[in-house]
């Protein structure tokens, strides 16, 4: 059986303990910790947050889902089209990589206006560059202007980053 990473909303807070009960019974899971100083009257210490709040990514297969579901203080999967979103290893391995390397980390959701210059980061038309025409709830109309002609496709916002500023 393939296992895959996917990730659980944890109740708030519970992100720590969500992660020791998973591997308390046998899961392999990751809750990345952000190193952050925090200031009290008489000092300052560093402190483990947990990078993603209520977020608790574990590593199962289809038929442990159930078991880690029931797992106290896990809510749900985060699901992506009907379907639990599973994230690749290679990006588990780059946020453990970044925290290694990193204190003090922000995280900000990626915020696309129109006119704007992007690269696209997945699918059929991956590493293309456009400029963004129109935008919608979850997708973008995104113009593609290489071989001198204008593609216009409409992309999942989350497939797309920022390229340059439009000039």
């Amino acid at each position: 059986m393939s296992r895959k990473w996917l990730a659980v909303y944890s109740r708030p807070r519970w992100e720590k303990k969500v992660t020791q009960l998973l591997k308390e019974n046998g899961f392999e899971c990751y809750c990345p910790l952000n190193k952050v100083r925090r200031k009290w009257s008489d000092r300052v210490k560093l402190v483990e947050e947990p990078l993603f709040k209520s977020y608790v990514f574990v590593k199962v297969t289809d038929e442990d889902r159930t078991a880690v579901r029931m797992t106290r203080g896990v809510v749900n999967f985060v699901y992506w089209n009907g379907k639990p979103a599973v994230i690749k290893e290679k990006e588990i391995n780059a946020i453990k990589r970044f925290l290694d390397e990193h204190e003090n980390v922000e995280v900000r959701a990626t915020s696309l206006e129109t006119r704007q210059r992007v690269k696209i980061t997945g699918g059929p038309l991956m590493d293309h560059e456009g400029e963004v025409l129109e935008l919608k709830h979850k997708t973008a109309k995104v113009a593609i202007d290489s071989l001198g002609y204008v593609l216009v496709a409409y992309i999942d916002r989350t497939k797309l980053t920022s390229a340059r500023p439009a000039q």
